[in-house]
């Protein structure tokens, strides 16, 4: 067969051999931007991600994956207002608001000319009277989602790289991404309202069931995504995420695979504590294994055989130390140390430790990709 950037990705995901390694840099915000030529406001404002990551995966020649997710009835917004004002040079205010059952909800972000966007006021200030209206923004029913435009994505990249349907996040990231004060003050919430937050978390389980079936119903997908931005054992203990997290992974692996479908798991920071827990969970492909110090991937045989041929491993090329700070032989030792801790798996992708930065030099890009392309075929 001819191998394409999307099919060399999934034979990764399952298993199977391809023509070599599958090269994934994640490309996420800074990359695409550069290679556009805009300030990242308009790249966040005005260009779906889905399409920036294809022109940038075309520039650089390489594998890789990407996110779309279906677009919210305007009937579910709750009368939805947003305003941009400009409050400096290349830096706007965004302000969005919707008025459920009687409560003004109101995020507040900063978009920046050179840094992806940041939160300055999230929507959910009282616990009681807000989540209920909170709700009924965050459960949209499935049916009722537009999954036109994620078939027309899907439709669009075609095999210039692996298009994934973002489903939704473990439960912290959800509970806490809207809840005014963030991570500290939703851990709180687990224990100072840990009834409501557990039967919360059961109807979120039960909602990305419907939503997982939905994607593999309504698109040609085969592969979702569940991102994390929390959800990380450099922020939560291992007991944390066993109660509140691994039950989501669960239940989204196992309708995933009952549809015939794949998932793959954003996982970021600190993992080794639950990497056992993870390999078996059934996920297609897990990623990015950083290393120190922002993660805890150290030694990479214990990687492989703990993983044991269960999981896809996307990641581990630093991307300060090597592919900023370091020079094209750096980056080449790199991949081949992870090369030679994975020969011979059907189950590896060279990736990042998570996003490229802004100032990584094309040099080291080209080198990394060039090393798994000459080394892996």
């Amino acid at each position: 067969m001819t191998w394409t950037p999307r099919t060399r990705m999934l034979a990764a995901y399952e298993g199977r051999r391809s023509d070599g390694v599958p090269v994934a840099p994640e490309f996420w915000y800074y990359i695409p931007a550069r290679v556009l030529g805009i300030p990242m406001y308009q790249l966040e404002l005005e260009v779906p991600h889905w399409q920036a990551l294809q022109h940038t995966f075309r520039h650089y020649g390489c594998d890789g994956w990407g996110i779309v997710a279906p677009g919210v009835p305007g009937e579910w917004e709750g009368g939805d207002s947003t305003q941009v004002r400009k409050t400096g040079e290349g830096q706007y205010e965004e302000r969005s608001e919707s008025v459920v059952a009687g409560r003004s909800l109101v995020w507040r972000r900063v978009l920046d000319a050179s840094e992806p966007s940041w939160i300055l006021e999230r929507p959910i200030k009282d616990f009681g009277l807000d989540w209920p209206a909170y709700e009924r923004l965050a459960f949209v029913p499935p049916d009722e989602l537009d999954w036109h435009e994620v078939q027309s994505a899907l439709d669009a990249v075609g095999d210039d790289y692996l298009l994934e349907v973002y489903v939704g996040m473990p439960f912290v990231d959800f509970a806490g991404g809207p809840r005014e004060g963030g991570l500290p003050q939703v851990v709180m919430d687990l224990v100072d309202h840990e009834a409501d937050m557990a039967a919360l978390q059961a109807r979120y389980i039960d909602y990305l069931v419907s939503k997982v079936e939905a994607a593999f119903a309504y698109t040609s997908a085969r592969s979702v995504f569940v991102a994390s931005g929390w959800s990380s054992i450099s922020l939560l203990s291992p007991r944390v995420w066993r109660r509140w997290e691994k039950p989501v992974l669960e239940a989204v692996v196992q309708t995933a695979h009952a549809c015939g479908g794949l998932v793959h798991h954003h996982f970021h920071g600190r993992c080794m504590a639950v990497l056992t827990e993870l390999a078996t969970l059934g996920l297609d492909c897990i990623c990015p294994f950083e290393r120190p110090p922002g993660g805890d991937v150290t030694d990479l045989q214990r990687v492989r055989a703990t993983l044991s041929e269960r999981t896809a491993f996307n990641g581990n090329v630093h991307t300060v130390r090597t592919l900023i700070d370091g020079d094209s032989a750096a980056v080449r030792a790199e991949v081949l140390e992870i090369l030679e801790a994975f020969e011979g798996s059907q189950r590896l992708i060279v990736g990042t430790g998570d996003q490229v930065g802004a100032e990584t030099p094309d040099d080291n890009i080209y080198a990394m990709i060039e090393t798994v392309r000459a080394y892996s075929a």
